[in-house]
């Protein structure tokens, strides 16, 4: 700074000055201003300036004690000062001055925009200038009295965003850490219900000192990229959350949850009882019925005044041609529909939740069939529905009836396999002369773990009763499938009576042949692989004949307390696998003895040892067996059924008996067709003492025609029985392995109409080989004809 007068001498200076210019303060005072510059006239210019102005610049090279020139700008400042006037002469390097300048001009320039907001906080972070905003109310630009200049964020926006915003720049002043790209919910106080999003970034301010000044603040409005976001986040979203389960319900809840309370305030979500259960959604007519599977409020409360969770709706017209048009349909202000609908109570449920200012109904569509229908509502100050909210909930929509129509198939594929798998499966409870049987089947959580898993109880010839118990390759219907084969295929061999290790041994032979001729798209359900135990248990003898291919052994509680565990019995090879013998266990078995057969996920390490605990353990304390064996079974399944099971399982509980005292009769008789009268005559004493008197005569023709036969073609000994059970049974036994067979004999034949008379006397006959021959064996009906256990 440099004081000269009006002649243009130099009254005095600063030592800035004096530095710049190269000379000591003393050397300047008296001076002419005009000798500091080296182009003439300089001063006069810049005084002749001054008289039209307050404030005058000129550029001009300074002349230096050293003799160089440098650059720089005058300022002239006319000073009141006495006894005449003066001046005030600031001299500024150029480069100095133009820095300058651009500060002043990127401040003004800054201040003045409205593209970018910019504020500056002071040290307790209230604002203290601003620039003008666009699309902000006046007041927040105004800097009298009331306006934004002196308050703090949580004043001028909605209290949780300022404190959000505010809670930042403290930390920007506390650390001198910059702050970037901040993005924040920024809602004004005095209109909290329209949404604003901004992107802050600050800097702390600092004098030369160190000294801090406050933060300065840029922030740009990016409420629609902001909205375009988080409405990409939600449909992002909903492609990776639905369809997850394949469960509809799950998938509703999935959907309410999602939409509140990022999309509304209030969800519910409606859908035919039909899809449900799986079945075809029909046409959506007047009177249908939806039921509500999913609701979502945003304070976790629904509200008394809609249709709670699991209720039923029913569609009338106007909702009817709503979601058969396909679209999304809102209404912005809802008391529109409160003035439509009046007084009808059903519909007020229906669509009016406490508070709602919007409304919007979304159909459900999959495969042009409608299977619901998605109700939303916005409350208080929240901006109302929209076109563009219409066509994300329409987006959002249509990947939710995908998956909800996805889970419906899946469901019908589920119950369809479980309702195949349980009407191949015997009754759940059969009592028969050698057992009481109780048998369980759990399917599989998924369709995936249903139909692999099954038992069956089949009766056999002289009271014999078998057990299976098995488990087939895959799952799904063509599990189930191949599982009916199996159970045929066992059937049909224990009708020939064989030994276990025998019958399995024609059933691997078969699932060979039925694994080559199968086609490759049914691999989910192959016979080949699976594993099957088949036990024969005989209430006369007591005793219990089993073998397994590849399947775990039976479980055994004897009646009498004694120690329960798993059967000794080699598992051998899988059927369709191996081709190695399957090994026989025969076990004596006391009436009352418990067997318990299990497969599928029962099966696994961690169950089957949990199950075998329980089971030794008995259902009851002190007592072993006092429950009927459907409620044992359900008393042992208990533990295991809190949650359903990955892969389904099969349960089959036996409790055996004995055949009862003085049922059955047994003769010997050597090779004598004489002695063929002696069988005659005790089996009608027997029959008499019996109180079976009717049947004396026919099974006299029957012993009289197989005895005769025996002895005649077989030789001695043979061996009559006579069996009391429900049905009589009579038994003839020779040592010949020769089976016997029906044929019609033609008028000139002398014989060969025995077994066609025995066949046309009984109910049932056949032969089975035993050890030493063979048994032919007869069933009689003792009360009139009944059905076969």
């Amino acid at each position: 700074m440099l004081v000269v007068d009006q002649d243009g001498t130099i009254q005095g200076c600063t030592a800035d000055a004096a530095a710049l210019i190269g000379v000591v303060a003393e050397e300047l005072r008296g001076a002419s201003a005009d000798g500091l510059f080296a182009e003439p006239g300089v001063w006069e210019e810049l005084r002749d300036r001054a008289t039209e102005a307050s404030c005058t610049s000129v550029r001009a090279g300074l002349r230096r004690g050293s003799g160089e020139s440098s650059a720089v700008r005058l300022d002239l400042l006319p000073l009141d000062a006495s006894p005449r006037p003066a001046f005030l002469v600031r001299l500024m390097p150029l480069a100095v001055a133009d820095r300058r300048d651009e500060d002043e001009a990127l401040l003004r320039a800054m201040f003045t925009q409205s593209g970018m907001g910019i504020a500056i906080h002071d040290a307790d972070l209230r604002m203290v200038r601003a620039n003008p905003v666009p699309g902000e109310p006046g007041p927040l630009l105004s800097q009298a009295e009331g306006g934004p200049l002196g308050q703090s964020l949580r004043s001028l926006l909605v209290p949780e965003d300022g404190a959000r915003i505010e809670g930042r720049l403290r930390r920007v002043a506390e650390t001198g850490e910059a702050l970037t790209n901040f993005v924040s919910s920024a809602r004004l106080a005095e209109s909290p219900h329209r949404e604003r999003s901004v992107s802050v970034s600050a800097l702390p301010l600092r004098g030369r000192d160190g000294t801090f000044h406050g933060v300065v603040v840029t922030f740009t409005d990016v409420t629609e990229q902001e909205r375009s976001r988080r409405h990409s986040a939600l449909v992002a979203a909903a492609s990776s959350s639905l369809g997850q389960s394949l469960d509809v319900r799950r998938n509703a809840e999935v959907l309410a949850d999602l939409l509140v309370p990022e999309f509304a305030d209030f969800a519910a979500v409606d859908v035919t009882e039909t899809v449900l259960v799986g079945k075809e959604p029909g046409d959506l007519l007047v009177g249908a019925s939806l039921l509500r599977v999913a609701a979502a409020a945003r304070d976790g409360h629904w509200p008394t005044a809609l249709y709670p969770l699991d209720s039923v709706v029913r569609v009338q017209e106007t909702e009817s041609e709503t979601l058969r048009a396909g679209s999304a349909r809102f209404a912005r202000d809802i008391s529109e529909i409160r003035a439509r609908i009046g007084d009808d109570e059903s519909r007020k449920r229906l669509l009016l939740a406490p508070g709602a200012t919007s409304f919007m109904v979304v159909p459900l569509h999959a495969r042009g069939r409608v299977l619901g229908a998605v109700a939303l509502w916005r409350t208080g100050d929240r901006a109302p529905f929209d076109d563009e909210a219409a066509v994300l909930a329409e987006d959002i929509g249509s990947r939710a009836g995908l998956a909800i129509d996805n889970a419906r198939r899946y469901t019908q594929e589920r119950r369809m396999a479980e309702a195949l798998q349980r009407s191949l499966l015997p009754q759940p409870v059969l009592a028969v002369t050698a057992a009481d049987t109780a048998g369980f089947y759990v399917p599989g959580r998924t369709a995936a773990g249903t139909g692999g898993s099954w038992f069956d109880v089949i009766t056999l010839s002289s009271t014999q009763v078998a057990f299976v118990v098995g488990t087939v390759v895959g799952h799904g219907l063509n599990a189930a499938a191949a599982m009916g084969r199996l159970q045929t295929a066992v059937r049909t061999l224990a009708d020939l009576d064989p030994a276990p290790d025998e019958l399995l041994t024609h059933l691997d032979d078969l699932v060979v042949r039925l694994a080559d001729q199968q086609l490759p798209e049914a691999k989910d359900g192959s016979v080949r692989g699976a594993t099957c135990l088949y036990a024969v248990y005989d209430p006369v003898g007591g005793r219990c004949s089993m073998a397994s291919a590849g399947h775990p052994a039976p479980l055994l509680a004897p009646a009498d307390g004694g120690a329960a565990g798993t059967v000794k019995l080699p598992a051998g090879a899988a059927l369709g696998l191996g081709g190695a013998p399957f090994e026989p266990v025969e076990l004596d078995i006391a009436p009352g003895d418990v067997l318990a057969f299990l497969a599928g996920s029962l099966d696994q390490d961690g169950a089957r040892d949990a199950f075998a605990e329980r089971f030794e353990a008995g259902p009851a304390p002190g007592a072993r067996h006092p429950l009927p064996v459907q409620d044992l079974g359900q008393a042992l399944l208990a533990p295991f059924l809190g949650e359903p099971p990955d892969d389904d399982a099969a349960l089959l509980v036996a409790r055996v008996r004995a055949s009862a005292g003085g049922a059955v009769a047994a003769w010997e008789y050597p090779a004598d067709i004489e002695r063929v009268a002696d069988a005659r005559a005790e089996t009608a004493g027997q029959l008499t003492r019996w109180g079976l008197d009717d049947l004396v005569f026919t099974t006299e023709l029957i012993v009289s025609e197989l005895v005769t036969n025996a002895m005649r073609y077989a030789g001695g000994p043979v061996l009559l029985r006579l069996i009391k059970d429900r049905r009589l049974i009579c038994e003839v036994s020779d040592t010949s392995q020769t089976q016997p067979h029906l044929r019609r004999a033609r008028l000139t034949d002398e014989g060969g109409r025995g077994l066609f008379l025995v066949a046309q006397l009984t109910h049932r006959w056949g032969s089975r080989y035993t050890a030493s021959g063979k048994t032919i064996w007869t069933e009689q009906l003792i009360e009139g004809p009944e059905e076969s256990p």
